[in-house]
């Protein structure tokens, strides 16, 4: 039986093993991307713009999809080395094929990464992008114009995903929510080949296209709720609270310090072992295994037995902490079958990869050095491709180790970590 502290060694035997179809995973992804980054640069500025940033929006969702097709793709790579999955072929299981593991993993998928905020590191890339192809043209020139004729053109650089209007933005969100109903029926049915990724695509879609109109409506609703009563006195009660209870400012304050570090820490590594269970063909989605031998899953049962509610009922009910913590609860669960040890030693490599990239990315830039000028403009595109590439590859082989050696102790005790 695997121990927990081999998890360094299994972890780096299975980046080896896979080392190059990770690789062509990796940079085919990247590549990608950076071509659709580009045209979105390019698609956000120009005449008839309303319509444009339609297409912005789209972009956006398509740039989501490859990063999770190209997540997803790293991870059944790693998939193929597990001691589990020779074990399931042992047992007569045949692996699942690329497309039905994508049209599986998509519509979860899609749930953990909007709840997390995953996007926003593809949002960020765009900003970059923007900035770099456009800061001439869309920044400098019109500011220029303004003063040398006296206009008001507003620049557009870096507000591809912010100026749709908020009229077309409604509207694009009651178009997309229709096919997002459409193929969660299909997902529901079973039916449609491909109905698992068009739901992704559409929950991503429906997020990116309405973001003017929510935020539109969200900031009416905020400047109305702050002067209502109940608000109001909220407030007031937490400002007496901080005067009258002793240690109570000191207490949230130590909260608000300690509570980056332990998402970061934590849930962050946890969030991403639940995607490669996702993948490796587990349920991190069920509230009730999250559950399990809690006092709390008798009202999750309670409340399905009365009055005919579903679990889908159910989970509408959670809402926000079903999407981004029941994942989270599940991959911990799992963890915990190949020992604590395991689930303590996978935080402290994650926290430890990401750390030590940076120091190591810091550390390769001071000894390149440069007197040219603008010789970063061409060396750091490679120097933060080789990065990203060797840090992305470790931690999912550090994740796809975890989640081999919990199934290989489940097995030996005749549990299904699946299950």
């Amino acid at each position: 039986m695997p121990s927990p502290f081999s998890l360094p060694l299994h972890a780096l035997r299975l980046a080896g093993r896979c080392l190059l179809p990770l690789v062509l995973w990796f940079s085919a992804g990247q590549l990608t991307r950076w071509g659709l980054l580009y045209l979105m640069s390019e698609t956000s500025h120009g005449s008839v713009r309303q319509l444009r940033l339609v297409g912005t929006n789209l972009l956006m969702t398509l740039i989501v999809m490859v990063t999770m097709t190209m997540i997803t793709g790293m991870f059944l790579s790693l998939r193929k080395a597990l001691t589990e999955t020779r074990a399931r072929r042992a047992d007569g299981t045949q692996d699942e094929r690329f497309w039905g593991s994508m049209n599986r993993v998509a519509p979860a998928f899609a749930l953990i990464y909007l709840a997390w905020e995953l996007y926003l590191g593809d949002y960020r890339d765009f900003l970059q992008m923007d900035y770099f192809h456009n800061l001439d043209d869309n920044f400098y020139v019109t500011i220029l114009n303004n003063v040398a004729h006296g206009t008001k053109e507003e620049a557009t650089l870096g507000r591809g995903m912010i100026d749709l209007d908020w009229r077309i933005s409604a509207v694009a969100m009651v178009v997309v929510f229709g096919l997002r109903f459409l193929f969660e029926k299909m997902v529901e049915r079973g039916s449609g080949k491909y109905s698992g990724l068009a739901l992704a695509y559409s929950e991503f879609a429906f997020m990116f296209c309405g973001l003017s109109a929510v935020f539109t409506f969200t900031k009416a609703r905020s400047d109305w709720a702050s002067h209502r009563a109940v608000v109001e006195g909220t407030n007031d009660l937490w400002a007496k609270a901080k005067d009258s209870v002793p240690g109570w400012e000191a207490f949230w304050g130590f909260v608000h310090d300690v509570w980056p570090y332990v998402i970061d820490a934590v849930a962050v590594p946890l969030t991403w072992l639940a995607i490669a269970v996702l993948v490796f063909g587990g349920s991190v989605d069920d509230t009730r295994k999250a559950l399990t031998g809690t006092k709390a899953v008798r009202g999750v049962d309670r409340l399905e037995e009365s009055h005919a509610i579903t679990q889908k009922a159910v989970d509408r009910v959670i809402g926000g902490f079903q999407e981004r913590w029941v994942p989270a609860v599940n991959a911990l669960r799992i963890t915990i079958k190949g020992g604590a040890v395991a689930f303590g030693v996978m935080c402290v490599l994650y926290v430890g990869l990401h750390v030590g990239a940076d120091y190591l990315d810091r550390g390769v830039r001071t000894l390149i050095g440069s007197d040219v000028p603008y010789m970063w403009l061409v060396v750091s595109w490679p120097v933060k491709f080789v990065k990203d590439m060797l840090l992305t590859i470790l931690t999912y082989a550090v994740l796809a180790a975890t989640f081999d050696i919990a199934a290989t102790r489940a097995r030996a005790r005749g549990e299904d970590i699946t299950a």
